[in-house]
Formats: structure tokens, sequence, C-alpha cells
């Protein structure tokens, strides 16, 4: 498909670019920046000059922000094995109605993605049925047990672009240093679910006020910061590449933030549930609210959204994890952590732009640029020359009031049903074929 999108500020970190301009797109790549008198328009269509066989598609993107397609590097999409909670096919569609082109998949399926078959089967099945680019993440042990390293070289080989046991820590820190060598040569991250068992064992939501009030068992921040100081330390005797996920206590970002000043190699990632909501959104037993690592206080959100500004933490993501009804409707002891979030990650992500916190290049490194680098994503992640057509067009002011009955992913589990937003994806673009919803 050809497209020249037209009238739209184009927005790429990865070229210093923030300029009104018009952005072609030839087939599946993309094609370049165009001057206004490189083209022609007739009716719907644009005649391009050094294209003169073909015809353009015209998206006119006028107050519209025109970036490299988003990447959500933490998603749980269920499939195989959970289903019934989402799959590859609805997780994609809601991804790509959503703004995102690409979704980095975490290994908790059924069987674990602790083997080539199951990466494989997923790249598969992505590219037959998804309506975005799918990048597995496999396990860091087999069964994600914590026992026994799985195969991670075949898995890589097979289109693993990073390990992890997300759901449940490494608890050994033995075993973990060494996935951090084994990994070191085949150059990919090693994804921390930061949680120390010992400190978080059969807690239900964050330690303090709010658990004492609720009679719940709490988890304190000191889980997290733990098990990120450790593995700090192990990637910075490795030298291999670590990878934080779902950062939500203030401590932790303290950590963090010194590692990098440290030179050690470790990024970073928070979702829009830990900078958006605090611990006080579980009052009423509100099980949509119940998430691992749990809301945490108002002053680790701050932390969390301090470092969000000033660039310590690297990315946002989902952290997507849909689960049935049955799942989530039920006593809070025994309902499932989750939230199904890639609904609304782009809505709650700007209003920290609308709010001062982030300005439009920090969004696209966020959502784009530095999920694309982190996990080695190639032509991911920019609009230069000759790079994947993955490009999301979004509407930075149009309003919306988050409906989790008209999601298209399976998941209904949200906190943030009628909350009204601004923004949103207008358009989304997957190797040059318009994947996403326009203006819904």
């Amino acid at each position: 498909m050809n497209i020249l999108i037209i009238n739209g500020l184009v927005i790429d970190p990865s070229q210093e670019l923030e300029r009104q301009s018009h952005l072609l797109i030839h087939e599946k790549n993309i094609a370049g920046i165009i001057e206004p008198s490189a083209f022609t328009l007739k009716g719907d269509r644009a005649v391009v000059k050094g294209y003169e066989g073909d015809e353009f598609t015209i998206v006119d993107a006028n107050g519209k922000w025109v970036v490299p397609g988003l990447i959500d590097m933490h998603a749980h999409l269920r499939d195989p094995g959970y289903e019934y909670k989402e799959d590859i096919i609805s997780g994609t569609k809601a991804g790509a109605s959503s703004g995102f082109t690409s979704i980095c998949v975490m290994p908790n399926t059924k069987p674990v993605n602790d083997n080539k078959s199951v990466t494989m089967y997923m790249i598969s099945k992505a590219k037959e049925y998804g309506y975005t680019n799918v990048f597995p993440i496999c396990a860091v042990s087999k069964g994600s047990e914590g026992k026994e390293l799985a195969e991670i070289y075949d898995l890589v080989e097979a289109g693993a672009v990073a390990i992890s046991d997300d759901g449940k820590p490494v608890a050994s820190a033995s075993l973990m240093r060494k996935a951090l060598l084994y990994v070191k040569p085949l150059g990919v991250s090693v994804i921390d679910h930061a949680e120390e068992l010992s400190l978080s064992e059969a807690g239900y939501m964050n330690e303090g006020v709010e658990a004492v009030k609720l009679g719940l068992k709490g988890v304190p921040s000191s889980a997290e910061s733990t098990m990120v100081a450790r593995d700090i330390l192990l990637a910075d005797e490795t030298g291999s590449r670590l990878h934080v996920a779902h950062v939500s206590a203030s401590r932790s970002v303290e950590l963090i933030r010194w590692a990098k000043k440290m030179y050690i190699p470790v990024t970073c990632e928070a979702t829009p549930h830990h900078f958006t909501l605090n611990e006080s959104a579980v009052s009423g037993y509100d099980t949509n609210a119940k998430v691992n690592p749990p809301l945490r206080s108002e002053k680790d959100r701050q932390g969390i959204l301090e470092a969000i500004s000033d660039g310590t933490i690297d990315c946002i993501a989902s952290d997507h994890a849909p689960h049935s009804r049955d799942e989530k409707e039920i006593e809070f002891d025994k309902s499932l952590n989750g939230i199904s979030g890639i609904e609304t990650v782009v809505g709650l992500s700007l209003k920290l732009f609308h709010e001062g916190i982030i300005d439009k290049k920090r969004f696209v490194q966020l959502l784009s640029t530095n999920p694309a680098r982190i996990m080695k994503l190639k032509n991911k992640g920019t609009l230069v020359k000759g790079a994947d057509a993955d490009v999301t067009i979004i509407d930075p002011e149009i309003k919306w009031v988050v409906d989790r009955n008209r999601f298209i992913s399976k998941g209904k589990n949200t906190p943030f049903h009628g909350m009204k937003l601004k923004g949103r994806a207008f358009m989304t673009i997957v190797g040059g074929k318009i994947s996403g919803n326009i203006g819904a």
C-alpha cells in the first residue's frame, strides 16, 4: 500500500525531527519527508514525483502528530493456553486500535514459552492473523520455575527478543547471574520481575495505612527494591544488559538512577497504572486495582513521575494483563493480579503531556524510540528513510471517556472505567497497511 500523510506534525527523536511535514510511505517502507512541490493531489489520491507509476492514498493529519509506530514492550497476550482471557488476534487488534504497531509478549503462557516451538507459534500466528508485529520474550528458566536455564540460545535464534520469567521473579541469585552471563554475547536483555518473595509472600496490596484500613496483608516496597539492588549489582559484575519491568517504588528509582550514573547497563519501564494511581484506588476492595507490583503510596507515585520526567525511566509499557470476569470479580484475596491496559496507555501517557510533565519528544521516546532501542528491534522506532512503514498518527486533543464495554480486548478489567481522557490514536499503520481504527 502507498500512503502520503499530509499536514501532520512529524515527531521523530531518532532524527531530532519535529516539524509540520508530509510523510511518504511506499509499499512496506518509509520513503521519507517530501515537500509540497513533490506531489499533486487528485481527489483522495496523490501522484508523487519519482513514483509516477504509483498512486498514493492521502491521509490528512492536520492537527495531529505523526510518529514512529508505538511499541508496547511488556504485554501478556495469553496465547497459547489461556485464549479465553486473550489471544494473539484479539490482543493485537486491541493494540492496533490503540496506536501500537509492535507488541513484545511475555512468556507466561501454557505451555510457557521456554522452547522454540512456542516462540515460532507466536510469530507465525501473528504474521498470519495479527494486526501488529509480535515479538516474543522467552523464559529465563524452564517452565519459569527458577531451577534451570531454558534453551535461551535456541529461543533467541527462533526470534525471542529478550528473556524474562515475568510473573515470577528469578529467586536464585546464582541463576540470575548465569542468565546475565549467558545472554551477554547474544545481545539481549534480561527483563527483571523484581520481587523478593520472602518479603511479598501472601501480600495483596501495598503495605501501609490503606492496607490496615482494609484488613489486607501488605507488600512492602522493599520487596521490589531489594531485588532491584541485587540485580543491579549482578548486571554491574557481568556487564550484561538488565531491564527492570514495571517499576513501582521510589526507592527502586533511586537505585536505578544511581546505576545509570555508574554506567551500569540498566534500563527500566513504568506502567500507566503506577504513575496514575496510588494505593487508595484499592479502597472498596476494587479488584480491578489489584496488580503486581501493587499500586504504591503517593510518595512512590510522585517518584515515578519525577523519573519519567528526568529520563531515569526509559519506557512506558502497558503490562497488559487481561483476565476473565470470573477471575477478577471475586473476593479480593482470591482475584488475580492484572489490568487490561493496552487500550488506555496512550490516553494516560498523553495526560503527562497535557500536565507538562513530558513534552512531545519525550512521549515518543517513551513509547517508541526507546523500546525499539532496548529490544533491538531493527528498523522500528524511527521514520528514517528505508525503515519499516510502522507509523502512528495521534490526535492529542480529542476528548473521550474510557468504557471497558467498548474494549476490543477480551479483558475488561480496568480501574480506569469512566475516566475522562484527552488524546488517543487516530490511525495505526503497520508495514505500510492501515491496521488500526480511524478517528474512533
